[in-house]
């Protein structure tokens, strides 16, 4: 169970495809009970932004792997009176065996890795979201029993989620197209980064068109307009992407059998209609409990679980 012994999850390109594939398969034997584990360990949460899946799926993932969690909020650790990101690094390195980091700049991530000896995990920056999509693709998987082919179609702002999409697609041989308004799309070094792992096998496609993108594609995926930090952004977002909005008339456009996805917290009306986000299609439940077994995987994948 050792697949990542002792590597830090910083971005989804520090997997390769066969990697990805063999956790999405811990994933699953663990989430059907085939597989059990044990990790006495200690995980460390250093959240700088507000959480709810990812702060309880990786305690309880933990707990049943085990091991002990401690939630080291910000505002009550020397964090919030400007301790150095480097000396709470080094010194959390004494005290723990794992440590998910939840932040803003991906520059902060990279600096508690380079001081840390210990594991680290990127539990999201402004940058990457690499465990919520590594759930995505296990919902994927679950639903179309494979992953090489499928056409994934991200509607809405070129966020962090949108580019460890692009990453995590091109890793598993998935088609991904990304519709954003003008001047919203993704990282560009993370485009040609997701290029450059599809090798011309697969498509990575940026686009302003989200009807073009959305025709044919197995998977309908969208996120906030205005994520953590751009709330004041919000109401100037509104009418620029409002025609990304992922409704029943968009979903028309999609194969017959496609499922909808949102890394959710949802602002119902705007990114997603209440009529799709609850309606036959949607797989939003599924891909939030699934944070929980793919991050367990990931766990003892990275810390040496031992079969009980």
């Amino acid at each position: 169970m050792a697949l990542l012994s002792g590597r830090d999850l910083l971005s989804l390109a520090d997997l390769s495809s066969q990697e990805v594939q063999e956790l999405l398969q811990m994933a699953i034997h663990l989430k059907s009970q085939q597989l059990n584990l044990r990790c006495n360990k200690v995980l460390g949460l250093l959240f700088s932004k507000a959480s709810t899946r990812t702060r309880v799926s990786f305690s309880v993932a933990m707990y049943q792997l085990g091991g002990q969690v401690i939630d080291l909020n910000p505002n009550v650790t020397q964090v919030s009176r400007g301790e150095p990101v480097q000396d709470t690094a080094r010194v959390l390195d004494r005290y723990l065996d794992i440590l998910a980091i939840r932040t803003f700049a991906q520059q902060e991530l990279d600096i508690f890795a380079h001081y840390a000896k210990i594991p680290v995990i990127n539990a999201l920056t402004d940058l990457e979201h690499p465990c919520q999509v590594l759930a995505d693709l296990l919902t994927i998987q679950e639903c179309f029993g494979s992953l090489s082919g499928l056409t994934l179609t991200y509607v809405g702002d070129g966020n962090n989620v949108a580019n460890s999409l692009m990453l995590g697609c091109a890793l598993v041989g998935m088609n991904v197209k990304v519709a954003t308004p003008n001047g919203f799309e993704p990282n560009a070094t993370i485009i040609e980064k997701a290029r450059a792992i599809a090798n011309n096998k697969t498509q990575v496609i940026i686009t302003n068109d989200p009807e073009t993108a959305t025709k044919g594609a197995h998977i309908l995926y969208t996120d906030v307009w205005a994520s953590m930090g751009q709330e004041s952004e919000a109401n100037d977002r509104l009418p620029i992407f409002q025609p990304y909005q992922i409704n029943e008339q968009l979903l028309s456009l999609a194969d017959p059998q496609a499922i909808v996805l949102h890394c959710l917290p949802a602002h119902r009306g705007e990114e997603i209609t209440n009529a799709v986000i609850e309606g036959s299609q949607s797989r939003v439940w599924d891909q939030a409990e699934n944070r929980m077994h793919v991050q367990k995987a990931l766990l003892a994948s990275i810390l040496g679980a031992e079969s009980e």
